[in-house]
C-alpha cells in the first residue's frame, strides 16, 4: 500500500479534535483514511474510533484516550522496528499530555506527536516499497 497523506498536520488536528470535543475525528477518522492506514501499518484490525468515542462517554473519555494510547504505543513500536529516530509517540506521551496537560493544550501537542510518527512510519514505508 501507497501512503497518500505522509504530511498531516498534526497540531492543527489535535488543536480541532480539542474545540470539538472530539467530534472531529468521527469523520476524519473514516473519510480521511486514518483508520485504513492504521490497520494497514499495525497489521491487524483497530477498533473503528466511532466506538471507542461511544464508550467513553459514560467514562469521560477514559476509555476513548486509553484506545488512543494504546494505538500510539503500537506505532512507536513499529516506528523503532523501523530505526526511525523520535521523538515517538507512546502510551505515556498521548495519556500524560491528554490528562495532565489538558489546559495547556495538551491533547494537540499529544496528537501533533502522533501524527509525526506516523506521518514519519508511512514516509519510511513509501520509501522502502519504491525501493523494492
Amino acid at each position: 500500500m501507497r501512503f497518500k497523506h505522509t504530511r498531516r498536520p498534526g497540531f492543527l488536528l489535535g488543536f480541532i479534535d480539542f474545540f470539538t470535543a472530539g467530534l472531529f475525528f468521527l469523520i476524519y477518522m473514516p473519510l480521511g483514511g486514518l483508520q485504513d492506514e492504521l490497520e494497514e501499518i499495525l497489521g491487524h484490525r483497530v477498533q473503528p474510533y466511532w466506538k471507542a468515542y461511544l464508550l467513553g462517554v459514560p467514562t469521560l473519555f477514559l476509555y476513548t484516550l486509553v484506545w488512543m494510547a494504546r494505538i500510539s504505543e503500537e506505532l512507536k513500536q513499529k516506528a523503532l522496528g523501523l530505526g526511525i529516530p523520535g521523538p515517538h509517540t507512546s502510551f505515556r506521551h498521548m495519556f500524560d499530555w491528554n490528562v495532565f496537560g489538558l489546559l495547556l493544550f495538551g491533547p494537540a501537542v499529544a496528537t501533533h506527536r502522533f501524527f509525526g510518527t506516523l506521518n514519519k512510519v508511512e514516509q519510511e514505508l513509501n520509501r522502502r516499497n519504491d525501493r523494492g
